[in-house]
């Protein structure tokens, strides 16, 4: 099973991306909690240079909540993460996990149907940029 659902677009700057990914979130209902600079936080703790890549902590407030309902420890489990990086060859790809995989070590039918509501969700908005 993957883990996670991508999408690789080019001709597009890596800030232009992220605001693109940022846009199609919110239009399914999904905000930004987190942003988690890699390039930067490894840069400054082991002085590497890596390409840029961010980490979005998106987040779909009813369904969090009824995921926090149905599974009262699942907030370990989120928010969903969506990945923003640039690849070897200049392109952006865009990554989302599957709620549905990550959401498989939790022995829960109430949260695999949400898991499901959720991966759909994410699904269009990889297929959207």
């Amino acid at each position: 099973m993957n883990y996670y659902n991508s999408k690789k677009i080019q001709n597009i700057s890596f800030d232009k991306a992220i605001e693109k990914v940022t846009e199609a979130l919110k239009l399914e209902g999904f905000g930004i909690l987190t942003e988690i600079d890699v390039k930067e936080t490894l840069k400054k703790k082991l002085d590497v240079n890596f390409r840029p890549y961010k980490i979005l902590g998106a987040c779909n407030p009813p369904f969090a909540h009824k995921a926090l309902l149905a599974e009262k420890n699942i907030g370990a489990m989120l928010p969903c993460n969506v990945i923003v990086q640039k690849t070897e060859n200049g392109m952006i790809e865009i990554a989302a996990v599957d709620p549905v995989a990550s959401m498989s070590a939790v022995n829960n039918p109430d949260l695999a149907v949400i898991a499901g509501e959720i991966k759909t969700k994410l699904e269009r908005v990889i297929s959207s940029l």
